[in-house]
């Protein structure tokens, strides 16, 4: 089983925010497979399938950012998922919009959703996706990440959300996720 968990800020206020890069990755996925986010669990939107008889959750934290951890530690538990088949999605403002950059682990970077999961589920040695954001030119961090992506900007954003769905397609398939990386992190 995998967990596969996007990280945003709930409700329509925050929809296409660059914050919410993680929730349209997982929606995004979801609708390729044709799943629906129909169930919620344990704080979070749940869709479910399977790929080659083995159960793949995608889920939307519905704590908003900052408290993501709350959410994705009791869904570890609930889905019996060891840290090894986690991978969470997120927005990363040190990257250029829509470029990918996937880790197998580490710090949180300044990122509060992943400072949350890090210190409810007790380590950093889980998978990330960080999809580019770009970084703030004159307005503050906070006021950035809750703005919305001009047309040139959502049509690389788009460019790196199909990238990333890719890439969770490769690392379910292949199961080794050193490989997916050298795949799919821009160079």
């Amino acid at each position: 089983m995998k967990l596969i968990v996007g990280l945003g800020n709930i409700g329509k206020k925050y929809e296409g925010t660059r914050h919410n890069v993680g929730f349209m990755t997982v929606e995004n996925y979801a609708k390729q497979k044709e799943v629906t986010f129909s169930k919620l669990k344990h704080e979070a939107e749940i869709a479910e399938f399977f790929h080659n008889g083995e159960k793949i959750i995608l889920a939307k934290p519905t704590t908003y950012m900052n408290e993501s951890g709350r959410s994705v530690k009791p869904l570890m538990k609930y889905s019996n998922v060891d840290v090894s088949q986690l991978i969470v999605i997120h927005d990363d403002m040190d990257l250029p919009i829509g470029h990918l950059r996937l880790r197998p682990k580490g710090s949180a970077g300044g990122h509060n959703g992943i400072k949350s999961i890090i210190a409810q589920i007790g380590t950093q040695e889980f998978k990330r996706v960080r999809i580019g954001i770009d970084h703030p030119q004159k307005s503050g961090v906070v006021d950035w990440v809750l703005t919305r992506f001009s047309v040139s900007e959502k049509s690389k954003l788009d460019q790196g959300i199909e990238a990333a769905t890719a890439a969770l397609d490769d690392w379910i398939e292949n199961e080794d996720f050193v490989l997916t990386m050298n795949k799919f992190n821009h160079k």
